[in-house]
């Protein structure tokens, strides 16, 4: 399984609304799908070429790599902090990044899917700077959206050019671009109008978001242009390229490609460089992708392109590139945008909760577990404060919290350690049978990315288990210690059924229910931040996210628990918030009003 993440860009730090997209949800997959058995490879980094870094370092007063590198550390650190068990979490500006890039872009070339257009380019009178397409606004021709972007319009979806633009201007200061004319390297996209429509007919099962919106990308197939007029981003490896101080891969282009490269330097530092090769060239691999909506053209057509060009699989044909034969995406998981009253998060509008404020306020898997839940996999979804509290108070503190917090109570103060059953009565059983159950519906969901059916699930068996203790009352049953054992014994076998099957929502918590059960060792794995030397540019320095997930801990499927285990009185497992956050949130945070 490899799971492909979005790149962040990195010209700040991210807020929740980017991690209920690419985030949280890839890792809930993957740690399902280690407990499942499976192998995984799990890789993104930050995306860190174009424009938008130019301009940011501008503000700051920085070169585009200090800024690169100043906000790749911020967002590293909150990744790492929300318990994202990357295998690499690198970014684009390595030198292996580079590398890659170049070597796929030679096998596009050689193959005849890249070809020298001229065209008008945007520039700023005021600086002079290239604009790139996506820091124009201006009228969509085709529905009259007043906000489209010079590449596409959200609004319609219809792939555009800045020229085509009614009334443009630079959403950087407002003024109207100049365009000149200058010469790039595009890709053919028409090249693969039927190899493409061939493939995207084939995705019947994807979300019904990304099947809608895929359906029409063929229809309207342009040259894309792969190049630009800046000097931040990778060098072009053609003669009379490479040495223009103003030429460089347009950065949607090398940030797609990043999901490869990434997988290549992950092999190198593990001391195996052909390990990629598992992911990439074996057919009985799968391969899922996570991102938000704004994305989709970029994984359901754009990526696709580059990998059947680069093997020679496109309308054109041609051979296969030095990688041989790589996959296309199985599925592209897109979610949809998290909102505050309506409106997308916005810095600009303040209207915006950066990860790292939320981390220290409130730890990772609240978050987590409010993204699985509420979260906007299939529809655009409002983030309150008040459905935040309500779910963590209601469903983390009162229903999963309470059930851990009072059965192992009872059990130690009745026992010290995990009782000896007796004989069962029905309810027992039918219990027991619903938490074992449940492992097959709730990985059924997971495994098809369908993650808030899958924690209704396992939250079904967290309330059955308060329920079956409300009526078994075992705290009456002090004259009859027999059934008193029987009945804390079969709580304490759902809860930690049950924390099994919240593992992937709750991988921290679920350690601490592990331990408060009397387990010991990694019951679910987290990663870890290092600094590394780059591999191939010297005295260069980066933050990585990696981790061991080889070790054992959490495996998918119901473990008896072990009678005798001693079991100390535990500690809350979360604790309640403040219901007066309901109304405006924490003091740091945006209240919930128009922008």
């Amino acid at each position: 399984m490899l799971t492909a993440v979005a790149w962040p860009y990195a010209n700040g730090p991210r807020h929740i609304g980017h991690v209920s997209g690419f985030g949280v949800p890839s890792d809930v997959f993957s740690r399902y799908q280690r407990m499942a058995g499976n192998k995984v490879l799990m890789v993104s980094g930050t995306d860190e070429h174009g424009t938008p870094i130019q301009v940011q370092a501008e503000k700051e007063g920085l070169t585009p790599q200090q800024a690169a590198d100043k906000y790749t550390r911020q967002i590293t650190e909150d990744l790492q902090g929300l318990g994202m068990s990357y295998d690499l979490f690198t970014r684009t500006s390595t030198g292996n990044h580079a590398k890659v890039v170049q070597e796929i872009f030679l096998a596009l070339y050689r193959n005849g899917y890249v070809v020298p257009m001229t065209t008008t380019g945007a520039i700023s009178p005021s600086t002079g700077r290239t604009l790139p397409d996506r820091y124009i606004e201006g009228t969509c021709p085709i529905c009259g959206y007043d906000g489209a972007r010079g590449d596409q319009c959200d609004n319609c979806g219809n792939q555009l050019d800045a020229t085509e633009l009614r009334n443009p201007r630079s959403r950087i200061n407002g003024e109207t671009p100049k365009f000149v004319e200058t010469e790039h390297l595009f890709l053919d996209l028409p090249a693969f109008t039927e190899t493409l429509g061939r493939w995207l007919s084939t995705k019947t099962e994807w979300r019904p978001n990304v099947l809608n919106f895929t359906r029409n990308l063929v229809e309207d197939m342009r040259p894309r242009p792969i190049t630009r007029d800046l000097d931040w981003g990778v060098k072009i490896p053609l003669d009379g390229w490479r040495d223009q101080p103003m030429k460089r891969f347009y950065v949607w282009f090398d940030a797609v490609i990043g999901y490869f490269s990434a997988s290549v330097e992950w092999a190198r530092r593990l001391g195996d460089p052909d390990a990629w090769q598992q992911w990439w060239n074996n057919p009985d691999a799968r391969g899922y992708y996570f991102m938000g909506k704004d994305n989709i053209t970029f994984h359901a057509q754009i990526w696709p392109a580059l990998l059947l060009g680069h093997n020679g699989e496109g309308d054109k044909g041609g051979g296969p590139g030095p990688y041989g034969k790589l996959r296309l995406p199985d599925e592209i998981v897109s979610s949809e945008f998290l909102t505050m009253s309506g409106s997308k998060f916005s810095t600009s509008r303040g209207t915006v909760i950066y990860v790292h404020d939320f981390l220290r306020e409130f730890g990772p898997d609240t978050l987590r577990y409010f993204i699985s839940v509420a979260g906007p996999e299939t529809q655009d979804t409002d983030f309150t404060w008040d459905e935040f509290v309500r779910r963590i108070n209601f469903e983390l503190a009162n229903e999963w919290g309470n059930l851990v917090n009072r059965s192992i109570s009872m059990a130690h103060k009745n026992n010290g350690g995990i009782p000896r059953p007796g004989t069962p009565t029905q309810a027992d059983e039918d219990l027991k049978a619903l938490a074992k159950a449940a492992f097959d519906t709730v990985g059924g969901h997971l495994s098809r990315s369908r993650f808030k059916l899958a924690a209704q699930e396992a939250m079904r068996v967290v309330s059955a288990a308060n329920k079956y203790l409300s009526d078994q009352q075992p705290w009456k049953l002090k004259d009859d210690p027999e059934r008193r054992d029987t009945v804390l014994h079969t709580a304490l076998q759902v809860v930690s059924d049950a924390n099994t099957l919240l593992t992937p929502f709750l991988p921290h918590a679920a350690q601490k229910v592990h331990e408060a059960l009397g387990g010991t060792g990694v019951w679910a794995a987290q990663p870890e931040l290092f600094e590394v030397a780059d591999l191939d540019l010297p005295d260069r320095v980066n933050p990585i996210i990696t981790g061991d997930y080889t070790v054992e801990q959490a495996r998918w499927e119901s473990v008896p628990i072990e009678v005798g285990r001693p079991l100390e009185k535990p500690t809350p497992l979360f604790a309640k918030l403040d219901p007066k956050l309901a109304e405006t949130g924490p003091e740091w945070a945006p209240i919930n009003v128009e922008a």
